[in-house]
């Protein structure tokens, strides 16, 4: 039994006009959200085994909010270059051949529009838009990653900010 957890990045900041996307940082709100969320999971008693993110700024400093969170040292968070603008295929090939089986409770963190259709392709709920700092977590019956896909999959919970 493995547990996969998709955290969208929190809100990134659109204030530095010329700023190439994948340098934007997290703006304030965002700030306040992650730590937030983090708490939100960390208090549900989930034991992490690793944070995989993007490596664009605004992922990565959501990552390491949610590494504080969890006791994880920043080093120890896992940069997948495909996670940026990541496909829903790159979702599932970098679950099944980026993560190892010794790792049973997995987060990533990535990107819209991709998490929003990566989600929506495992069945288990449909949503327009996964906001801003959500977590969708899931429990997926399988031993190795690599069976990911056609694994029997069940919703664990579905949380974002404005969910209060």
């Amino acid at each position: 039994m493995k547990k996969l957890f998709v955290i969208r990045h929190a809100k990134s900041s659109w204030e530095e006009l010329g700023q190439s996307d994948f340098e934007r940082p997290l703006n304030d709100r965002g700030l306040r959200d992650a730590p937030k969320m983090a708490k939100r999971l960390s208090d549900k008693d989930f034991h992490l085994d690793v944070l995989v993110s993007s490596p664009a700024v605004r992922a990565y400093e959501t990552a390491k909010i949610f590494a504080q969170a969890f006791g994880f040292a920043k080093k120890d968070i896992v940069l997948i270059d495909r996670l940026y603008h990541a496909t829903t295929e790159n979702f599932y090939d970098v679950i099944a051949r980026e993560l190892d089986d010794s790792w049973k409770n997995v987060a990533i963190v990535s990107h819209n529009p991709g998490i929003t259709y990566f989600i929506n392709s495992t069945g288990l709920i449909q949503i327009d838009n996964m906001p801003t700092c959500g977590v969708f977590g899931m429990e997926i019956k399988i031993h190795a990653w690599k069976d990911f896909e056609h694994g029997e999959k069940r919703m664990i919970f579905f949380d974002y900010p404005k969910k209060e």
